[in-house]
């Protein structure tokens, strides 16, 4: 019988280089963090496992920003700014970014964009910041010193190298960097599932005038579902109820939000499981593929479509959340919680990905449809000098339903990459919040003080 663990030899690591803060991963909050920290003065790279920028927005194909608007005295507007606006203007003056999209009888609104110029855009705010970029590299692994991370190791095809830095920020929505470095953490509902994760595909070739007319409205395509099961039960094999069929700037592309990833089990498959996520990206394909043959038959102005593109990876909600000085609960988003170290504001609402369908849960205050995010939800215990922002950050399952949406991960890493930019020898525990707080304003951020 075989062994089932191997022995790997020691070796010595080339190093690939010094900074004053690493960031891992490239979606909307290591976006903020590179960029604040670099405008903040730090010697600043992002380690990115792709070849482009934008997370599951581009490798998941999410296609639209989340959480950016919410109503505030009971008028929608956005509430999310800084690092964001600036974005956002990028993608719009290449021709990608649409016009807002409301949705939910007019309670949520979202920004999509083409996903192409998104990673351009991206490309131009890093490089005029001056963030350095390190492109196809995987977290590996941290060196520790102490209570502190002295060197992130990762994977490249240069071979295995080490990273040394000040500061380090995980962005990588998996908590990789946090798990490595032993910050207690939880995975999923921590009861064997989660929010189940999708694979996102875009439709072209699309008669834009009889798609709109049919299905233009949010609900449209859903009730069009319902009739056909009604009709024939047995004609498709729909994943979920609460599919989202929506125009690109050009109505005649459109992107797919239909699937939904269970494990052998039946549960949310685990996106930090190697065989789960193999078999998931399997399975999205088929689902797509079942999908797709259901517009094409029953959808008006799809009968001659075409799938354009499907996301490189499986679109992941949640995974590894980690366990910092407060967790942001289900009650802190219904209740619109305020908070004394708020380093912005989160503006989705509750959106439990479960078996079958979608569960939506929105603030019980219609006229304040947000809440703010406190500094210590990314703050991890017993790590000195790591921050986590994004949708591994301290949240219980309930909490990250809604904040791990685009607009507050940019808020998220707009804080830890300002507040790394001048850490020092210090402790991020110990960080003077009001302080912080003014540099945020001051750089844009609305943090609803």
């Amino acid at each position: 019988m075989s062994a089932v663990t191997v022995i790997e030899p020691q070796r010595s690591l080339p190093v690939f280089g010094d900074y004053d803060v690493v960031v891992v991963g490239g979606g909307p909050a290591g976006i903020a963090a590179s960029v604040s920290a670099a405008r903040h003065g730090a010697r600043a790279l992002l380690v990115e496992r792709y070849g482009f920028l934008g997370g599951m927005g581009t490798a998941g194909g999410v296609t639209n920003f989340a959480g950016l608007y919410g109503k505030r005295d009971g008028e929608m507007t956005q509430l999310v700014h800084g690092v964001a606006d600036d974005l956002l203007d990028r993608i719009d003056a290449l021709g990608g970014l649409n016009k807002p999209q409301d949705g939910m009888q007019g309670r949520i609104r979202v920004r999509s964009y083409d996903t192409s110029v998104y990673k351009c855009a991206a490309d131009q705010l890093l490089l005029a910041a001056g963030v350095h970029l390190l492109f196809h590299a995987l977290a590996a692994s941290v060196v520790m010193d102490g209570p502190r991370i002295a060197a992130l190791v990762v994977e490249t095809k240069s071979g295995r190298q080490a990273i040394r830095a000040n500061a380090f920020i995980d962005g990588s929505g998996d908590a990789d960097v946090a798990a490595f470095a032993g910050v207690p953490f939880a995975v999923g509902d921590g009861h064997g599932s989660g929010l189940f994760p999708s694979t996102m595909f875009r439709v072209g070739h699309v008669d834009a005038e009889r798609a709109l007319a049919a299905v233009g409205e949010f609900k449209a395509i859903n009730d069009l579902m319902a009739k056909v099961r009604e009709r024939d039960p047995d004609a498709y094999r729909f994943p979920r109820e609460g599919a989202i069929l929506r125009p690109q700037i050009d109505p005649r592309e459109w992107r797919a939000n239909v699937t939904q990833i269970r494990n052998a089990q039946g549960d949310a498959m685990n996106g930090v499981d190697a065989r789960e996520l193999s078999d998931g990206e399997v399975e999205g394909r088929r689902q797509i593929a079942e999908y797709f043959r259901f517009l094409k038959a029953e959808v008006p102005g799809f009968e001659q479509s075409a799938i354009v593109e499907i996301a490189p990876q499986v679109g992941i909600r949640e995974t590894r959340r980690i366990e910092g000085l407060y967790a942001l609960t289900g009650e802190d988003i219904l209740s619109s919680a305020r908070f004394d170290d708020s380093i912005g504001i989160n503006a989705w609402p509750m959106e439990m990905h479960a078996a079958g369908r979608i569960e939506w849960a929105f603030p019980r205050d219609e006229r304040r449809t947000y809440n703010q995010l406190p500094w210590r939800m990314i703050v991890p215990r017993g790590v000195d000098n790591l921050l986590v922002a994004g949708r591994c950050a301290s949240m219980t399952h309930e909490g990250q339903s809604a904040a791990r949406a685009s607009g507050g991960c940019f808020v998220m890493g707009q804080a830890a990459g300002t507040a790394a930019a001048s850490l020092g020898g210090g402790r991020f525990a110990a960080v003077d919040v009001p302080a912080l707080q003014r540099k945020l304003v001051a750089d844009g951020a609305d943090i609803d003080r």
